[in-house]
């Protein structure tokens, strides 16, 4: 997966005052630009909340970083007569050859925090089912 396709693109507001100290650090070298100064904020900010993070995930019984759901793999459970639940604290993707139908059979449950990435027609279908 290429680089850009493991992020997503956010959109804040920022108060002008705070907007010319970011442009003044970005000036002065001690950063690359608006967009590195932003990438190490939300960083040192989950550094400093990790204990958090950690507890939260474990509590909630997250996945942590990527979960790919193939149709194989779909299949598989299917046949098996089981379902899983997609928790994932990252990213969650469903295989561009995963009909509705088999996602409906085999997801229970989609809970990301983060991005879920799927088929539109499949998305939809598990729109109840997803938190």
């Amino acid at each position: 997966m290429a680089e850009v396709d493991k992020s997503e693109k956010i959109t804040i507001n920022v108060g002008l005052v705070d907007l010319g100290q970011i442009d003044l650090l970005v000036d002065e070298g001690f950063y690359a630009n608006r967009t590195d100064f932003i990438r190490t904020a939300i960083r040192r900010q989950l550094e400093s909340r990790a204990g958090a993070v950690d507890d939260s995930v474990s509590r909630r019984t997250l996945t942590l970083g990527t979960l790919h759901l193939g149709r194989p793999e779909l299949e598989r459970l299917r046949n098996a007569g089981e379902t899983v639940e997609v928790r994932v604290l990252g990213l969650a993707t469903v295989a561009d050859d995963v009909s509705p139908e088999l996602a409906l059979a085999t997801i229970s449950t989609v809970e990301v925090l983060g991005a879920f990435r799927a088929p539109r027609a499949v998305k939809a279908a598990l729109a109840s089912r997803t938190v």
